[in-house]
């Protein structure tokens, strides 16, 4: 499947799954709270799939599958015959349809938790938090080629992925922090990274790598892959070989060549270069020369050599618990993401984080989708229980034609003892569509700038 239709049909399973649960959180308690429900649709527009139940409720598949709803009986919509005006919602007291408006976000909370459960359970395969490279900030704070990172701050880092969920955070705040480590050794140890001194801006798409940390996963063999003609390496290094020191210097991944080649450079003269060619050990004369960069033109000291890239590395760890210990941990996971959402709304505001990157359009969330099915189940599973947690939680915020807005006008009769008046709530519903129609504008956006404009 392409990624453009891989794109599309895990966005629809995405959406589907979310708003069939939110939608069942409505529809649920209205039934248990005596409302007629007229219809479950998922989806907008013509019915695609319909069927009518005992209860005459008609369940739905509409042909848009952006959304859904749950019609139920209203006398602010349509006339309601006296025989079943006791079932409509608007009859309903304040604490019913309360719990009927809330029901909907909650759901979607319940349905995060169970997300992280079934994702502890199937057990997410990552890589081993392992620093490959650490230059600036985190050579600085002491780490090393071979550190395994332990914990962030308070926070535990079994993988890769755990480390720059907790890494990134700090970073967008400038705060220094605590990590643990193990060292090659085995000893364990406590560096203090100052993200203090991070840059005033920078993308914070790349924080991790800012900050100076490259994981050991994502180190290139030092394999020559091409050498160029004229060039010093020509007639001396050949496709394969794998370079193992350069001058005495100890060369364990492609990114050591380059700066012991300007090293050696600067020095001047020829050196030894030590490689291993199909079996055999080789210590072999060489002397850089001045190269000129082919998109930049900046000169420096180079060989001709160009690296062989080699397959996409194994997972060498996973995120997993049993099924009773994925209890607690789901918990804790949704509490921690929903702490996390709310610090990166605060940032955006601050302007301490681009909005840019912080409000994601379909297509984005679509992509998002695609990629993490195509890294298995668990990985998946975990997309959705963030979107599912952001639905519910975006649906609280207190905006009219959201949930959360009409919860604050049913607050607001609580208060007063009488509901909100129908121009009041009127004015309310078209700040409620000029914020919504804002939000998407720049979720829009958003996805033009980072998706589609290279």
């Amino acid at each position: 499947m392409s990624e453009f239709l891989g794109s599309i049909w895990w966005l629809i399973v995405a959406i589907g799954v979310l708003v069939t649960f939110h939608e069942f959180g409505h529809y649920w308690i209205a039934r248990r709270s005596g409302v007629k429900v007229l219809r479950f649709s998922v989806g907008f527009g013509k019915p695609l799939w319909m069927r009518r139940g005992k209860d005459g409720t008609e369940y739905v598949i509409a042909a848009i599958p952006l959304g859904g709803y749950v019609k139920m009986l209203d006398e602010r919509e349509f006339t309601v015959p006296p025989a079943l005006q006791p079932q409509a919602f608007n009859r309903q007291p304040v604490w019913k349809r309360i719990a009927i408006v809330a029901a909907g976000p909650i759901a979607n909370l319940i349905l995060c938790v169970a997300l992280f459960w079934a994702m502890f359970v199937v057990g997410r395969a990552d890589y081993a938090p392992v620093v490959g490279h650490a230059t600036g900030i985190a050579a600085s704070a002491g780490l090393r080629q071979g550190d395994t990172i332990l914990a962030v701050g308070d926070r535990q880092t079994p993988t890769w992925s755990e480390a720059v969920m907790a890494l990134i955070p700090a970073a967008l705040d400038h705060a220094d922090t605590t990590v643990r480590v193990r060292t090659d050794s085995g000893s364990e140890a406590t560096r203090e990274l100052h993200l203090s001194n991070l840059p005033a801006t920078f993308d914070e798409r790349r924080a991790v790598e800012v900050m100076g940390l490259t994981p050991r996963y994502m180190l290139v063999p030092p394999l020559v892959g091409r050498v160029a003609p004229d060039t010093p390496a020509w007639g001396v290094l050949a496709e394969g070989d794998r370079i193992t020191a350069i001058d005495g210097q100890p060369v364990t991944a492609w990114d050591d060549i380059g700066p012991r080649v300007q090293a050696l450079g600067e020095h001047g003269g020829p050196a030894m270069i030590e490689v291993e060619r199909k079996g055999d050990r080789l210590a072999l004369e060489i002397a850089p020369a001045r190269m000129k960069h082919a998109q930049t033109g900046q000169e420096y000291w180079g060989l001709g050599v160009a690296a062989a890239m080699p397959p996409e590395p194994a997972k060498d760890a996973v995120l997993r618990y049993g099924p009773i210990a994925a209890i607690p941990a789901a918990f804790r996971e949704s509490v921690h993401q929903t702490q996390e959402l709310f610090a990166m709304i605060g940032r955006a505001f601050t302007g301490r984080v681009s909005v840019q990157n912080t409000v994601a359009g379909p297509i984005t969330i679509a992509r998002a989708a695609n990629m993490s099915a195509q890294n298995g189940a668990a990985w998946f599973l975990q997309m959705l229980a963030m979107l599912s947690l952001s639905l519910g939680i975006l649906n609280l915020l207190p905006i009219p034609i959201l949930d959360g807005g009409h919860l604050l006008y049913y607050l607001i009769e609580l208060v007063k003892g009488s509901p909100v008046s129908e121009r009041a709530m009127a004015a309310g519903q078209y700040v409620g569509l000029a914020l919504i129609a804002g939000l998407m504008g720049l979720a829009f956006y958003n996805d033009i700038m980072n998706n589609l404009v290279r």
